[in-house]
């Protein structure tokens, strides 16, 4: 099958890249000279440089929109990229095509692509939801092992197209799931916000636990054992961030807000996630009495969550401008994402080769991302490189017996704080 990708963004890629391993001719295209030329110099090939709109969609019988819907002032999706690309589709299309909407949009995007088509094309297409469900890190294996495939569309032909195109990606039998094109686009955002919604829950859990003695990791185990429940996205950390969930939330509390339905539950999610993106500030400040004036930090961890090095809506980026703003300096190391940091804070921190250099001459420790390489160091080394053996954890890597064993002040999420 012949596909275009328009937008080679996160998305767009791995959708291009993932649809020519299962033998599909993909043509990726995209505005951005600067990315066009570093993908033709990488290792994907799926990019011919040089491509226009109208010879990328030649003969194409899907075309793919996996273009950015950034928040706007009010915290909407702002479809100005979306639906530049279908108008200037309608003047260009020839024959019948398949446009599929792989951006995260609004309920009621597909009418608003159809119409922006319709409005220079009076010839047969269809407009298709088909929202993505990547995780950062894994996206390539989500892509090809997907737990289902949602398409919104009311076109047998469409269907026909779809099915035969996602039927290499399902054969182990989970569900490709048909519906309408607007319980496709809500489903997406319904996702995404449930998920957070989980996470902030069990942030308060863990709030209750540091003030009523109990253990949140007991907790965790205790309810994630009920399968209505689940064990995933229970553990309790320092707020969630990237791309998706902070912004999928904010949209969906606006598309409420549109209708005059008052979401009240993912306003709280929203609140809850900004609070405890600061957990460990208020931590900090109650062990040095308010007082963070020249203090030296230590931070592991910058990127949202491991195995990425995407900074959007970081806690550690929340954490940076609460200390430094408090006097603090800060010396950090994240094995990816510290060229991304220095280019939106540029050198408000300092940036370690090694976990181990960050430690040097640090009055404590803050572990804000749960890289893997954090959770067996070398404790001898940190006590020869760190002032004092004292550790923030917002991400509950240790165990707090080990760590009073070890003779360390240690504090982490819901749990008890172990003393030296």
């Amino acid at each position: 099958m012949k596909i275009t990708v328009i937008g080679t963004g996160y998305v767009g890629l791995v959708t291009g890249t993932c649809f020519s391993e299962t033998g599909n001719k993909v043509t990726c295209v995209d505005i951005d000279k600067n990315k066009v030329d570093k993908l033709s110099a990488g290792q994907i090939t799926i990019y011919e440089p040089g491509l226009e709109l109208e010879s990328a969609i030649e003969g194409a019988e899907i075309i793919f929109l996996a273009l950015p819907t950034p928040p706007g002032a009010d915290g909407s999706a702002d479809l100005k990229y979306v639906l530049g690309v279908a108008d200037h589709l309608g003047k260009i299309l020839k024959d019948y095509k398949v446009i599929v909407n792989k951006s995260t949009v609004p309920v009621g995007t597909a009418d608003k692509v159809s119409a922006a088509i319709a409005k220079n094309y009076k010839g047969e297409f269809d407009v298709v939801s088909n929202p993505e469900f990547l995780r950062e890190g894994v996206a390539v294996d989500d892509f090809m092992k997907p737990d289902r495939v949602v398409v919104g569309t009311k076109s047998e032909r469409a269907k026909k197209l779809m099915s035969d195109l996602y039927a290499p990606f399902v054969r182990q039998g989970n569900p490709v799931i048909f519906m309408d094109e607007r319980s496709s686009e809500l489903t997406k955002y319904a996702a995404n916000s449930f998920l957070a919604t989980k996470i902030s829950f069990m942030n308060e859990v863990a709030q209750l636990c540091e003030r009523m003695g109990a253990d949140v990791d007991m907790v965790r185990r205790g309810i994630g054992s009920d399968d209505r429940i689940g064990k995933r996205f229970l553990f309790p950390g320092i707020g969630y961030g990237g791309s998706c969930f902070p912004k999928d939330v904010q949209a969906l509390i606006m598309s409420s807000d549109e209708v005059k339905y008052d979401f009240e539950i993912l306003k709280a999610v929203e609140k809850v996630n900004a609070n405890q993106k600061l957990h460990l500030v208020e931590k900090i400040k109650a062990y040095f009495k308010g007082d963070l004036k020249g203090k030296h930090v230590a931070l592991w961890g910058l990127a949202f969550k491991p195995n990425t090095d995407d900074i959007r809506e970081a806690p550690a980026l929340s954490i940076i401008e609460a200390l430094t703003t408090m006097g603090a300096t800060i010396a950090a190391f994240d094995p990816e994402a510290m060229p991304n940091v220095k280019a939106q804070i540029g050198d408000k921190i300092v940036y370690a080769s090694s976990p181990y250099e960050a430690l040097s001459g640090a009055d404590f420790l803050i572990i804000a991302t749960e890289w893997s390489e954090f959770r067996t160091p070398d404790f001898e080394r940190i006590e020869k490189e760190i002032k004092n053996k004292i550790i923030f954890d917002g991400r509950n890597l240790f165990e707090v017996s080990k760590m009073k064993e070890l003779g360390y002040h240690y504090e982490s999420i819901g749990r008890a704080t172990a003393t030296k």
